[in-house]
């Protein structure tokens, strides 16, 4: 009898645990509100993913990891957080990763690094920590956060690469493992070298799927099935390799079958430099890219309708005065399995906005959408990239904010829906007071503000956004400017929730179930 009644009590707990990680996956935009008999506690347990950051001889990676305080926890130094470096496996084809070295990690190894170091460990929450490389073959890495630190983990990984195929400036929020990724804007033209990574965090092997689309539908794929990552490792795929036929605007879908992997893009242009393409949100009706910077001289959209219906989308740029329709592009069209592209050009026309995509004429066929983006002219032009994201439901965060050059663009999509916002900004361990400031975004609008600096700032710095209770909903990204000379080098990262807390439903003994 005891036995039986802990097994119910056991089965209760656990089924508390499953619709917790529920509440974590929920789809984009949708608050998963407590309801009676639940309650909304911090996650235990965060993991992040970070990509081999580049094989040049001449770059600089700086990695800023950071846990933002007061989410229910007890905050301090309870916890532990940190990454471990993954040694690289090859690609199906046997070639290595970029710069040709047997993968990022140059060996052509496959396992866990045994007895490595932890890189940006933290100590507390509220205090950013940094690490840097400059080594050709730094390895991906995989990590985790608990206790304290866990709710809100982030890790911002930033490299400057100086010269050479690729070079600029290629900033990225490092991604918890999944097991289903869009990529829009990805690209198997000549001018382009894209690189899926994927990196393995757990002890069993993952296989993982590519599947390749373009403006006619599927591109037929040679190796892009059954892709082995073993574990603790990390594997890059160039695109090309996977298809004879050339696509400019093409749209990448990764499934991991087996396991779940971490995903990211590495896009290298002959002209325009380099950056990671993220996963853009989950596909949607509509979908809202916030960021795009005033001074763009270029921005190209291009999405992918992966459902069995056409899509078809309104166009509208949520400028700091309101919406307003792209001169020649009300609508735009997307066919079932395919992609569909628009050069915008400089539609910014000197402000900064956001472009926002709603349903048309009734269509509900969810979509996958990304932005490339372009700053300056002629052979001093950079690219970066700003997937669709998904709005900041409870709170958000970035790392690795410099003293100059960070921009942060809060955009309120709907129009009537003004959304109130808290921005707090907190120093590293080089010294900071921490500053907060509050902002109003009025509906339909985007507002791009220099964010607030910690008061004796030393060093980068992170920056929080967290709305205000009842406030329309808001999207948000951070661009990081750090010329190179007369390049304009920067780089765009969206800020998603960080969905540092999940519903938990009470479980309590019943013991009238034994007497049914």
């Amino acid at each position: 009898m005891k036995r039986t009644i802990m097994s119910l009590i056991g089965a209760a707990v656990a089924l508390g645990a499953v619709t917790g990680v529920a509440a974590v996956a929920a789809p984009d935009g949708q608050r998963a509100t407590p309801s009676e008999g639940a309650s909304r506690r911090p996650v235990e347990r965060s993991a992040l993913l970070c990509p081999p950051p580049t094989s040049s001889e001449v770059g600089d990676t700086t990695y800023t990891a950071f846990t933002p305080e007061g989410t229910g926890g007890k905050a301090g130094t309870q916890g532990t957080a940190g990454l471990l470096p993954a040694l690289s496996g090859k690609q199906p084809d046997g070639k290595g990763g970029p710069g040709g070295k047997g993968g990022p990690g140059g060996k052509g190894q496959q396992g866990a690094q045994a007895g490595a170091d932890p890189v940006a460990p933290l100590k507390k929450a509220g205090t950013p920590v940094t690490a840097t490389t400059d080594r050709a073959d730094a390895p991906a890495l995989a990590g985790t956060a608990d206790g304290a630190l866990g709710p809100g983990w982030t890790v911002q990984q930033t490299t400057s690469v100086a010269a050479g195929n690729g070079r600029g400036l290629l900033g990225l929020s490092c991604a918890a493992p999944d097991t289903d990724f869009w990529f829009p804007g990805v690209s198997t033209a000549k001018d382009r070298q894209d690189y899926i990574h994927l990196t393995n965090p757990d002890d069993t092997p993952a296989v993982v799927d590519l599947d390749l689309r373009g403006k006619d539908g599927p591109l037929k794929a040679a190796s892009g099935e059954n892709i082995t990552v073993p574990p603790h490792s990390t594997v890059p795929v160039l695109l090309s390799t996977l298809t004879g036929t050339p696509a400019q605007d093409a749209a990448l879908h990764v499934v991991a079958r087996e396991g779940r992997v971490g995903a990211s893009v590495q896009a290298a242009d002959a002209k325009l430099g380099g950056d990671w393409l993220p996963a853009a949100a989950d596909p949607a009706p509509g979908a809202v890219l916030p960021g795009i910077p005033a001074d763009a001289t270029g921005v190209h959209l291009v999405a992918v309708a992966p459902g069995k219906e056409d899509a078809d989308l309104k166009v509208q740029l949520a400028t700091p005065n309101g919406l307003i329709t792209p001169a020649g592009l009300e609508t735009l069209h997307v066919k079932s399995g395919m992609t569909a592209s628009a050069d915008l050009k400089d539609l910014t026309k000197g402000e900064a906005g956001s472009l926002v995509l709603t349903p048309a004429d009734g269509s509900k066929a969810p979509v996958a959408v990304a932005l490339r983006v372009v700053r300056g002219k002629g052979d001093k032009q950079e690219m970066a990239f700003i997937p669709a994201t998904g709005p900041v439901d409870r709170r958000a965060t970035v790392a690795d904010n410099r003293d100059k050059g960070s921009t942060l663009s809060l955009v309120a999509p709907e129009k009537g829906k003004d959304a109130k916002v808290t921005v707090t900004a907190s120093a590293g361990s080089g010294g900071g007071t921490p500053v907060s400031k509050t902002y109003t975004v009025k509906g339909g609008s985007t507002l791009a503000v220099e964010p607030p600096r910690p008061q004796g700032l030393k060093g980068s710095y992170a920056l929080t956004v967290t709305p205000a209770a009842g406030s329309g909903p808001v999207h948000a990204a951070r661009t990081l400017a750090l010329p190179q000379g007369a390049l304009p080098a920067f780089t765009v990262q969206t800020l998603p929730d960080d969905r540092g807390t999940v519903v938990v439903p009470t479980a309590g003994e019943d013991l009238g179930l034994l007497l049914k």
